[in-house]
């Protein structure tokens, strides 16, 4: 018996009798066991799992099934499910059980999916390498002394690995993508209101986007299909269409494809990573698409303008995390002041007290129009030249991550060499455009390398298509 790596093979499987729901996640459930030693789940609902493994497979008798019946899937630990425990790997939520699901999570369960267990991230999807968790790093399949990538690491370790078939993730400004690079498995970020965050535990609001981490482009499109969508309990979700996101009725025709190329002479990217992404573009030329560099006058404001927006929405976002209602309370306080001092201080790690105290600072009097303001107008300044591009473009291509995955420990006391890490990835949440990361190879090391591929927005469709011809080659 096995566990598949595709959807499609899974569900020929399990109607054919070579397999079962109930089966598959045993499975599952054992290999999360013997790989305890990665750090990827925080939290296994054996029992959930294997109750719902048996009413699918009933279903699937009958003839009634989902569209996701069986399809195994992980969650990350800031996504609400109902009467499950949720921290967003911090002590502050220690010991708080969800009331409700959030949308994304009764999506799937109403397709059939088996939700097996939630993942390790960093704390309130603050980070690029999964150690800021109050549970410890994610170690990385592929070499266990390197970063699984962040924030959601324990998504993409876990796929990575066969831990399950899918995970979810969330990405603020590459925390699907990143991680599905380090790790070597597919990553994508929706167009911004393509998915409801209703029940996802926000870090920027602006900015956060739920989406899936795969082993193949067919099941993250068959996943966005059934998550994506409107819904009455988030307001800023989009009331477009949704596709067929797996089912490709697509012209094979030459495409116009840019890169920038700031980034190819970039002191931060590395040799092997663009010497690969080199030779995917000449194989593009001789496909026959047309490849083109462009120049983006505003890649250096990139991260500067993420970090001050996003640390402004987080210090709101966080405000709400005090003592009083839920989670880790400080003991022995003499007021209410003292209780929340002592709360907060207690229960946030470093980076998270580090954003919230660099978003205050960035909103209160005197500096927010210095900080706050200007970075929105840098924004509106990215948007209006990444909508540009893709009116002369079809795609915009660049290396995921300048470097594929680092030691564990080396980079975690150096908030700006952090912070870098998303140079590549930040632009697709200012812009709101959809993305995703493909693996493209292995340096020298047989670690991953991930490419990254952005479209114009709502354009999903064609973004899966092309990756999925891209990654194919």
């Amino acid at each position: 018996m096995k566990n598949y790596s595709s959807y499609k093979d899974l569900y020929v499987a399990l109607k054919s009798n070579k397999t079962s729901c109930v089966q598959q996640t045993k499975l599952y459930l054992q290999k999360i066991e013997k790989n305890k030693n990665l750090n990827a789940f925080i939290q296994v609902f054996e029992k959930s799992a294997l109750d719902a493994s048996k009413k699918v497979d009933e279903k699937i008798k009958k003839g009634t099934q989902g569209k996701l019946a069986g399809m195994v899937v992980a969650i990350k630990d800031n996504i609400c499910y109902k009467n499950h425990k949720i921290s967003a790997s911090s002590k502050i939520l220690t010991g708080f059980e969800s009331l409700y699901s959030a949308t994304v999570i009764e999506k799937l369960l109403k397709a059939d999916a088996i939700i097996i267990g939630r993942l390790n991230c960093d704390e309130f999807a603050m980070g690029s390498a999964n150690e800021n968790s109050i549970y410890g790093p994610v170690l990385n399949p592929h070499n266990n002394n390197k970063v699984a990538g962040g924030s959601s690491g324990g998504s993409a370790a876990a796929v990575a690995a066969g831990l399950c078939l899918v995970a979810l993730g969330s990405d603020t400004g590459g925390s699907i993508r990143q991680p599905a690079s380090f790790c070597g498995v597919v990553g994508l970020k929706p167009t911004y209101s393509r998915v409801s965050r209703h029940g996802l535990i926000a870090y920027a609001s602006s900015f956060d986007q739920i989406g899936p981490l795969t082993n193949n482009i067919d099941d993250a499109g068959l996943v966005l299909e059934v998550i994506a969508g409107k819904d009455d309990f988030d307001a800023t979700v989009s009331n477009n269409p949704i596709g067929k996101y797996n089912e490709y009725k697509y012209k094979d025709s030459p495409k116009k494809i840019a890169y920038i190329e700031e980034i190819l002479s970039h002191s931060l990217l590395d040799k092997e990573v663009k010497s690969l992404f080199l030779k995917k573009i000449d194989k593009l030329k001789k496909e026959g698409h047309f490849i083109s560099s462009i120049s983006f006058p505003y890649l250096d404001y990139l991260v500067p303008t993420y970090y001050v927006l996003t640390t402004a929405e987080a210090s709101s976002n966080l405000s709400r995390y005090d003592g009083v209602r839920y989670g880790h309370r400080a003991e022995s306080s003499s007021d209410l002041q003292e209780m929340y001092f002592k709360t907060r201080t207690e229960g946030f790690g470093d980076e998270v007290k580090r954003r919230i105290m660099l978003g205050t600072f960035v909103l209160s009097a005197g500096y927010n129009d210095e900080y706050f303001t200007k970075a929105q107008k840098i924004r509106r300044l990215i948007y209006d030249k990444t909508k540009q591009i893709f009116n002369d473009f079809d795609f915009l291509i660049s290396p995921t991550s300048p470097h594929t995955a680092f030691d564990i420990g080396v980079k975690y006391t150096d908030p700006i060499k952090m912070y870098l890490e998303d140079i590549f990835t930040v632009q697709a949440n200012l812009s709101g455009n959809p993305a995703i990361s493909v693996p493209i190879g292995v340096d020298s090391k047989k670690l991953p390398v991930g490419m990254h591929i952005m479209s114009s927005h709502f354009n999903e469709y064609n973004l899966l298509y092309f990756s999925k011809k891209l990654s194919n080659q």
